[in-house]
């Protein structure tokens, strides 16, 4: 499949739009600023964009009021849909976030229980208990998502829900051409569920994507033939940084052995997990690594492990946000996109992996590990890559079998000889092409 050798580029547009906190209910055309990330998205390596949220919400775009309309923050359906054919006319395939969980307390049919109580068509929407209050006061009881009473959690096993849901994504296929979704807490959506989602989507659209946010536990209880095609790999976004963080190279990559090495109980061998360094829900990779020197080594691990890479808009040029400081530090206006050394060194990054197999879709093996070196080798039958990385500020000599005498980086194009090892000079990262 197509995603399994993409590279995404992730947007969250009400924030990279400009648009105000509150829906003010105003028509702006903001998502046609887009257009100007065309060529620059591409430049990147992506051949994928990942828009967050874009129908008509209350406020952050995970609490939806209506799935058929653009939030009029962004524009029109007209104009996403302007924004999806500039896309694909580049070559990018586009993904859209289905937020299928629960909608915001503004949701037309919520509306309609608030006003109509028990004489509401849609009471069974939702799960609704007339025998208490929520603190929002409307005369009744509902669920919500995880305690947070703005979003309102909808009964998906009631059919007429599922129905509404899939008539509005057969609409984006159709007005929007997109190639997939990304399903927003995919780890609260039942299995029955995703199994009609999977089935009705694929007969919509040769090749259509389903990859869902999870966040710890075995991600086989949501992905597979039946469910989604991939999901978030959290586990290793946890061991990228803090790797580099505690200078123990042995957490990410013992991750990666657990979950793609050769081992019979290897988790997720031949899956590709969506594999990244930040996102909008989570403190940037410019500000969460403690030595700005790990930030290009970071990227390098990125797209030389196993998994599908991810691009936060802005990251690969440095942009900084802190958690701590609000979703709104993490999704911010961007003018215009920028270019400098390290966007040219995630291109390049970007490059080596999009030509070669292995780095695409190869097997996992460690070959060499301490705490601040690491070389892994992935693998397929025409193809052998051996990354590499060095987080230490001094030069290191590898002593490892590397099983031929020469290689060439797939980064520089540079050849390299081997003789029992290798030295990997400070804060280094290579993706050896080995000679057979």
């Amino acid at each position: 499949m197509w995603f399994d050798q993409a590279v995404v580029y992730q947007i969250y547009p009400l924030g990279l739009c400009g648009a105000p906190a509150d829906n003010d209910g105003n028509p702006q055309p903001r998502i046609l600023c887009l257009l100007d990330w065309v060529d620059h998205i591409k430049r990147t390596g992506a051949d994928t964009v990942l828009l967050n949220p874009v129908f008509d919400s209350d406020r952050h775009g995970y609490d939806t009021r209506d799935y058929f309309q653009v939030d009029p923050r962004l524009g029109t359906n007209e104009d996403l849909a302007q924004v999806c054919r500039a896309f694909h006319d580049a070559g990018l395939r586009v993904m859209l976030d289905g937020v299928f969980n629960h909608v915001g307390r503004g949701f037309w049919a919520f509306r309609d229980v608030r006003e109509k109580k028990w004489d509401s068509p849609y009471q069974d929407w939702f799960h609704i208990s007339f025998d208490g209050n929520a603190d929002r006061n409307d005369g009744f009881w509902y669920e919500s998502w995880e305690g947070h009473n703005e979003l309102v959690k909808l009964n998906l096993w009631n059919p007429a829900v599922v129905d509404h849901q899939f008539r509005a994504i057969r609409s984006w296929v159709d007005q929007f051409g997109i190639d997939g979704l990304r399903l927003d807490v995919a780890y609260c959506l039942p299995p029955e569920y995703l199994k009609q989602l999977r089935a009705f989507t694929s007969s919509l659209k040769p090749g259509f994507v389903l990859m869902g946010e999870t966040l710890h536990g075995d991600y086989n209880r949501w992905m597979g033939p039946e469910l989604c095609h991939s999901v978030t790999n959290y586990e290793c976004y946890k061991g990228l940084w803090s790797s580099f963080n505690s200078l123990n190279l042995f957490e990410i990559c013992h991750s990666l052995a657990r979950q793609f090495g050769p081992e019979q109980w290897t988790l997720y061998k031949g899956a590709h997990l969506l594999s990244f360094l930040d996102n909008h829900d989570v403190t940037r990779i410019a500000t969460q690594l403690s030595d700005p020197n790990h930030l290009p080594l970071a990227y390098a691990l990125l797209f030389g492990m196993p998994g599908v890479p991810a691009l936060y808009y802005g990251s690969e040029w440095g942009v900084r946000g802190d958690k701590r400081e609000g979703d709104n530090a993490l999704r911010p206006a961007l003018e215009r996109p920028e270019w400098n050394q390290l966007t040219d060194w995630i291109a390049r990054l970007a490059a080596a992996r999009k030509n070669s197999p292995a780095l695409c879709r190869g097997s996992y093996r460690n070959v060499m590990l301490t705490n601040k070196q690491a070389i892994f080798e992935r693998r397929t039958e025409e193809e052998r890559v051996l990354v590499a990385v060095n987080i230490d500020s001094q030069p290191y000599w590898a002593h490892f079998d590397a099983g031929c005498g020469a290689a060439v980086d797939l980064i520089s194009g540079a050849p390299h000889d081997f003789g029992g090892g290798s030295e990997l000079p400070p804060y280094s990262a290579f993706f050896w092409k080995m000679e057979r």
